[in-house]
């Protein structure tokens, strides 16, 4: 059936980008309207919170939408059978659910892979208003607005990410690269709510940081591991290895089961096969999970070392209690996946958690107290929300 559908078919594009820019315009009316009387910093920081809590709520949805197995409900890019929405694709899903009722194809499935992408469009056109107004008003920012262009060009090329996703059925290596990218979105994001929010205060700031060596070494090392098991999380959850082992804290009934690390992680393959083209062998999956659980170990015993060096402070107890909360978060959801046959809410929850955790590090990437002789003059006034995701 997929060779009968042309993969790329921008028919129906121009419907796909007004929907939005619909999608777009309540969430840009009400940060026009609830702060058309403050500065042009002060709508921008509104203006990146929104989009930053938008973004999050994208990357959640793409999880279910993985999960849920609907990332194929729509075989086609960037509509559905050349539709822009599944309403007019009616002939052609039913035809495929009659073929294969339980198949990638479904009346559901499209409705949920449909409603990602337009999520996804929304979020783009919030980021092109973003970088078109910090442009506009560049001269009175104090922050570059090549930030926000960065950004713009980065949920391009995420974009592009996710129509490879699709047009190439589900290519492990693409699918985990399309996450990763929804994850560095945040960060850029969540770089320019922190610019934003200390406006000129920001350059004395990163310097007072950097004179913390203690501190900036730790806060790396806790940032390269999560990024790690972000990427061994996500490769897991596309080559379908979390039932590869249903026990805990041995897997299969072992400290070291038998692993196939050659065939695990070679990455340029198709979904369920070998590089050879045969089938996936369980121990290849074996060793997919039981990286990712090992490296979690590191990941919670960073997260608590930085949470401790964090919470001496007073200043940031705050940012040290959520990065507490989210390692046991991680460490629930995830066993949960493992014990309970890897529930949909558990799964969902996992990778919420993940995101989360990256948008919390790039806020304590920042301490506090660098800012606070700045605030102390007066000129800059700044929130009390330096490590708050």
């Amino acid at each position: 059936m997929s060779a009968e559908v042309d993969l790329y078919n921008l028919g129906p594009l121009g419907q796909m980008l007004l929907a939005g820019l619909v999608l777009a315009v309540l969430p840009l009316a009400w940060v026009w309207r609830r702060h058309r009387h403050s500065l042009p910093r002060e709508r921008l920081h509104a203006l990146t919170l929104v989009t930053l809590f938008l973004t999050f709520d994208l990357v959640l949805f793409g999880a279910f939408t993985r999960l849920t197995d609907s990332g194929l409900g729509c075989p086609d890019w960037p509509g559905c059978y050349g539709h822009a929405s599944p309403l007019g694709a009616k002939s052609d899903i039913a035809a495929a659910q009659l073929l294969l009722p339980t198949g990638p194809v479904t009346w559901g499935k499209a409705w949920v892979e449909m409603i990602h992408r337009y999520l996804a469009t929304g979020v783009g056109a919030l980021i092109v208003a973003l970088t078109l107004a910090t442009w506009w008003w560049r001269k009175h920012l104090q922050v570059s607005p090549w930030w926000a262009t960065l950004t713009l060009v980065w949920v391009c090329i995420q974009g592009a990410f996710g129509a490879l996703t699709v047009t190439m059925k589900l290519f492990p290596a693409i699918v985990t690269l399309h996450l990763m990218g929804g994850l560095m979105l945040l960060v850029l994001l969540r770089t320019q709510d922190v610019r934003y929010q200390h406006g000129a205060a920001w350059a004395s700031a990163l310097q007072g940081w950097r004179g913390v060596r203690a501190h900036r070494v730790l806060w790396w090392t806790v940032v390269a591991l999560v990024w790690l098991q972000v990427a061994l999380g996500g490769w897991v959850s596309t080559n379908y290895a979390v039932l590869a082992c249903s026990d805990f804290p041995m897997c299969q009934g072992s400290w070291w089961p038998d692993m196939d690390f050659r065939h695990g992680f070679a990455l340029w393959r198709e979904l369920g096969e070998t590089r050879g083209g045969d089938a996936l062998p369980f121990e290849a999956l074996t060793a997919i999970h039981y990286v990712h659980r090992l490296n979690a170990y590191l990941v919670l015993l960073g997260v608590c070392a930085l949470a401790l060096s964090l919470y001496r402070r007073a200043d940031t107890r705050h940012s040290a209690v959520w990065l507490l909360a989210l390692a046991v978060w991680q460490l629930l959801t995830g066993l949960s996946n493992v014990v309970l046959d890897w529930p949909l809410l558990a799964a969902v929850s996992h990778t919420g958690g993940a995101a989360a955790l990256v948008v919390v590090l790039v806020g304590a990437g920042l301490p506090r107290q660098a800012i606070a002789p700045v605030h102390q003059t007066g000129t800059y006034p700044l929130r009390s929300t330096g490590f708050v995701a």
